[in-house]
C-alpha cells in the first residue's frame, strides 16, 4: 500500500521511547522527515541513534517538557528550523497514574491533565497556525484505553481517565473546526501495550516495590484474565505505531474525526 509519506515532515512527542520511538521509526522507514520530541536529551540522542541504525535514515530531535508552556511556546520556532514545516503532528507524550482515587493528591491530578490532555491542546494550539499557512495538515492525538472504559485494579484510572476522555473528545471536536483548512485530526486509542516504562510505573504505584521479570509477567496474565479479556496477550508499540501511520497517511484521506481503537478486542462488551 503506497502511504504517500516519502518527504513528508513529522513531529512526533514523546518519541524517544515506546510508541513514539516505534511511530518515529515508521514514519522514517516510509521516508518521512521527521523530528521526535522528549524531555531528556541523552534519550533523545539514544533513539535518533537507534533509528538511524536500523532505517539508515538521520531524524531530528529536541528537548521539550510539554507540561511547560514556555517549551511549547517555542516548538514552532525549532520546527520551522529542523524541517522547515509540518505535515503531520503525532501528540504521543502522556502517561499514566495508577492509584486508588482517595491516594490521588492536587500535584498528581494536574499534571495528569497537563502531560495529557493540556500538553494534547496547547500543542495543536501553536503548531495548526503553521498548518493553515501552507494548506492543511494532519493530526494523530494518541489516548488510551481508560478514556473509553472504566479499568480495575491494578491499573486503576480515576485521575487518568478523564484526562484521556478529554483527549477523545478534544480530537473530535478538532476534526470539524479544522477540516474547511485542509486538515484532519484524528485519535488512536491503544488498549494494553506493553511497554516497560508504563509497567514499572505502575510497580511504583501500585505493587509499591520492583518485581522480577517472571513475577511482573504472571501478575499481567493474572490481571489480563480477571479483566475477561479475550485477546491472549498485550499489544506492542510497534503494533500501535501502524495504526498511527496509517491514520497519519494519505491511504487515509478520508478518515477525520475518528476515534481508532486498537486493544486486541480486550473488552467483551
Amino acid at each position: 500500500m503506497e502511504l504517500g509519506l516519502a518527504g513528508k515532515a513529522v513531529v512526533v512527542t514523546g518519541g524517544s521511547r515506546g510508541i513514539g520511538l516505534e511511530t518515529a521509526r515508521l514514519f522514517a522507514r516510509e521516508g518521512a522527515r521527521v523530528l521526535i520530541v522528549a524531555r531528556r536529551e541523552s534519550a533523545l540522542a539514544e533513539a535518533a541513534a537507534d533509528i538511524l541504525a536500523g532505517t539508515g535514515r538521520p531524524i531530528a530531535t529536541h528537548s521539550m517538557d510539554v507540561t511547560d508552556t514556555t517549551h511549547i511556546a517555542a516548538l514552532p520556532e525549532a520546527i520551522r528550523q529542523t524541517l522547515g514545516r509540518v505535515d503531520v503532528l503525532v501528540n504521543n507524550a502522556g502517561t499514566g497514574t495508577y492509584k486508588p482515587f482517595l491516594e490521588v493528591t492536587d500535584e498528581e491530578l494536574e499534571y495528569g491533565m497537563a502531560i495529557n490532555f493540556f500538553a494534547q491542546f496547547r500543542i495543536c494550539q501553536r503548531v495548526v497556525p503553521l498548518m493553515i499557512a501552507q494548506g492543511g495538515g494532519c493530526i494523530v492525538n494518541v489516548s488510551g484505553e481508560t478514556g473509553i472504559k472504566v479499568t480495575d485494579p491494578p491499573f486503576l484510572s480515576s485521575c487518568t481517565g478523564p484526562a484521556k476522555s478529554a483527549e477523545i473528545r478534544f480530537s473530535k471536536v478538532l476534526a470539524s473546526e479544522l477540516a474547511p483548512h485542509g486538515i484532519r485530526v484524528n485519535c488512536v486509542v491503544p488498549g494494553l501495550v506493553l511497554t516497560p516504562e508504563r509497567f514499572a510505573k505502575w510497580e511504583r504505584e501500585m505493587a509499591k516495590r520492583p518485581l522480577a521479570p517472571q513475577e511482573a509477567e504472571r501478575v499481567r496474565h493474572e490481571w489480563s484474565a480477571n479483566q475477561g479479556m479475550r485477546a491472549t496477550r498485550w499489544g506492542t508499540p510497534e503494533e500501535l505505531a501502524h495504526m498511527i501511520v496509517f491514520a497519519a497517511s494519505d491511504a487515509a484521506s478520508y478518515v477525520n474525526g475518528a476515534v481508532l481503537v486498537a486493544d486486541g478486542a480486550q473488552d467483551k462488551s
